[in-house]
């Protein structure tokens, strides 16, 4: 049998369920790998004591041969992203404002997973309150690329992708408002999913109004994703907005043949992007050709930058609600990062006619979507306009000579799917000269979640990307 810890997850659930691998087993392989691996790219923070989760394997041991199986994760470790709340393990959101936070309650997709047998051994890495797509924080530091350490991981769920790259974790969760299933797939190699909205249930006061962020999976295939997001999918009652799991039966051998591609690209020059990386998720397109797809530019059509600002809108007054009563306290204030500071200062001077301008852009931005998939079945966009770069800056101040002008405008490539609350699966485009990884994004139609996974496990099948390791 190859390494326990290379294993797709699937692979590992059959093996316990067919007791040929222990629960106990698969811990101590990966608690190894953790233990040499994860100091040098601090993907998994607040790890359980190895006598704790050693004891929670032999017990998950017991269960099974007591004839009880839990679910497909049954004795699987699992980490969650340091966002969401598990009961008993610290969640310090990156901030130093929460590092002693110890939640008694789960998130309803922590729920679901502990539901299915996961044995959950800590946390992974984020930027602080989920902002930006590089994993520092003032908490517990930097998350590097397993690629090449001296590069960034992305985020927000860069520490769930750098531990799945680094074969740390078998699986893992994510949540992105702004590219953070994608942006971090694509630095890492892995497989990101960001499904529809309301997909995903969570938890929350202000989720009537927050229409941007969504949970989802990671994995290091589409399997792997697809049998995570099952476990997460489905109508919970304490989200208002949450939508039902139906259609997402996953059916890998689905014909493409025929199947109509639009390719986005840069919007028709709008967006800045390194040298290298369009034409590395250019080539990929061939991918899509070689299954019998029909591809052709979409162009853009759409005012982008008149979206741009309805974005910063809408993410500034979302901001500025959710952390209104850190920002009042002066010194939880102080401890904020600037970024924050800023996304919530610039919220508190927009008027209530402000923000329903920008929801007015959004249903145009969403009505355009619709006459595109009136022409194309799938759409096709970068998912991240650079490749990783210096884990040692904030940010990216340039690319390709031109000036980002906030903190975020480097990853304005994700905006689109996100406000038109589509499903979108993040897949590998290989490595540039540079031997970095990119990656596309794969773009359906609304609610079309099981779709856009069968064509990214159609896309996976066609090419080695996902094979390929970091050399640690």
């Amino acid at each position: 049998m190859q390494d326990i810890t290379s294993l797709s997850a699937r692979d590992l659930s059959e093996a316990v369920a067919t007791r040929r691998l222990s629960c106990l087993r698969i811990m101590e392989a990966f608690l190894g790998r953790i233990a040499a691996i994860n100091p040098r790219i601090n993907a998994i923070v607040n790890l359980r004591p190895a006598e704790e989760l050693l004891a929670a394997a032999r017990g998950a041991d017991a269960e099974l041969a007591a004839g009880n199986r839990r679910g497909w994760l049954h004795g699987l470790p699992f980490a969650v992203k340091d966002l969401s709340e598990a009961a008993g393990l610290p969640c310090s959101f990156g901030s130093a404002n929460y590092a002693d936070f110890v939640p008694d309650y789960d998130d309803i997709q922590v729920e679901r997973i502990r539901a299915a047998g996961a044995i959950l051994i800590g946390k992974t890495n984020t930027p602080e309150m989920g902002l930006g797509s590089h994993s520092y924080n003032p908490v517990f530091g930097v998350t590097r690329n397993p690629y090449d350490p001296s590069r960034s991981a992305g985020g927000s769920s860069g520490g769930a992708a750098a531990a799945l790259a680094a074969r740390l974790l078998p699986v893992a969760d994510g949540s992105d408002m702004m590219g953070s299933l994608r942006n971090p797939a694509a630095f890492n190699n892995v497989v990101g999913f960001r499904p529809s909205f309301g997909r995903v249930p969570a938890l929350g006061n202000e989720l009537f109004l927050n229409q941007l962020a969504v949970n989802g999976p990671m994995g290091r295939s589409v399997g792997d994703v697809a049998a995570l997001l099952a476990t997460q999918a489905g109508h919970d009652p304490r989200d208002p907005l949450s939508v039902s799991g139906d259609g997402l039966v996953f059916a890998p051998e689905r014909d493409f043949a025929g199947a109509r591609i639009g390719w986005l690209g840069d919007f028709d020059g709008y967006l800045a992007v390194e040298p290298g990386v369009l034409d590395l998720c250019r080539a990929s397109l061939d991918v899509f050709r070689r299954l019998g797809c029909a591809v052709s530019d979409s162009g853009s059509g759409f005012d982008m930058d008149r979206l741009w600002r309805a974005w910063l809108a809408l993410r500034h007054a979302l901001v500025a609600g959710a952390q209104a009563a850190d920002y009042d306290d002066r010194e939880r204030r102080a401890r904020m990062k600037p970024e924050l500071i800023w996304e919530i200062e610039n919220g508190r001077t927009l008027t209530a006619a402000d923000v329903y301008a920008a929801s007015r852009v959004r249903s145009d931005w969403y009505r355009h979507i619709l006459a595109l998939f009136a022409r194309f079945d799938f759409l096709v966009l970068p998912a991240a306009q650079v490749f990783p770069f210096d884990a040692g800056i904030d940010w990216p101040k340039t690319i390709a000579g031109r000036a980002m002008d906030t903190y975020h405008r480097w990853m304005e490539v994700v905006i689109g799917p996100t406000l038109a609350g589509l499903p979108v699966a993040a897949m590998p485009a290989g490595f540039g000269a540079c031997g970095l990884p990119a990656g596309i994004q794969i773009i359906g139609p609304p609610q079309a979640d099981g779709a856009v996974l069968a064509l990214a496990a159609a896309y996976e099948k066609a090419t080695d990307f996902l094979s390929r390791q970091p050399d640690l």
